[in-house]
């Protein structure tokens, strides 16, 4: 009979989170993998069988808190709200080991190599892309805003302005905060 894991499977994936969103995936041996984990090479295949498979648990990983915590801001705030809030957020995250997001450095990464990760990354930003959109066509049903917007262009624009903020929080220099309250007033607009 195979002995249990003296480990929590979940805490290991949420620490090669951090080390992958910080580093990215090239940035990340199999070595530091080992050493962040503390398990040895046999253990840690025996548990997540390669680097590109703990990859793409970390990246769902991410990519399911994201959306939870949104969810969690549109049933306390409202839909507009909730958008609102998400800018600011993102980027006061003090937990967080990098401000950029990691879906979208894997895909910048790993798209020129034609990686399967890249695919991965970027079906995690079209889901997060449809909650935005989700968002907007409820703040649409009830009022909120205009309904001569199609929710979908609003959406896509959204989450632009929000890799593009996340990334401008990683850089010396630019006002963050400044930025993302422009966003969150631009949607008083709507």
């Amino acid at each position: 009979m195979p002995r249990k894991p003296n480990y929590d499977r979940n805490e290991l994936i949420e620490r090669s989170r951090d080390l992958f969103w910080r580093r990215g995936w090239a940035g990340t041996s199999l070595k530091d993998l080992e050493a962040v984990l503390q398990m040895k090479p046999g253990s840690f295949y025996a548990a997540f069988g390669s680097k590109d498979a703990l990859f793409k648990l970390a990246m769902e990983k991410y990519a399911v808190d994201g959306l939870d915590r949104l969810k969690r801001l549109a049933t306390e705030y409202g839909p507009i709200k909730a958008l609102q809030r998400f800018p600011q957020m993102v980027i006061e995250n003090e937990e967080a080991p990098a401000k950029a997001c990691m879906l979208s450095k894997t895909l910048l990464e790993l798209q020129a190599h034609n990686h399967p990760l890249a695919h991965e990354a970027n079906l995690h930003l079209l889901k997060m892309e449809s909650q935005f959109a989700e968002l907007f066509e409820q703040a649409q049903s009830s009022g909120e805003i205009d309904s001569a917007y199609d929710p979908q262009v609003l959406a896509r624009r959204y989450q632009s302005d929000l890799l593009g903020l996340r990334v401008s929080a990683e850089r010396e220099g630019v006002d963050a905060m400044a930025i993302a309250a422009e966003i969150a007033d631009s949607l008083t607009r709507l």
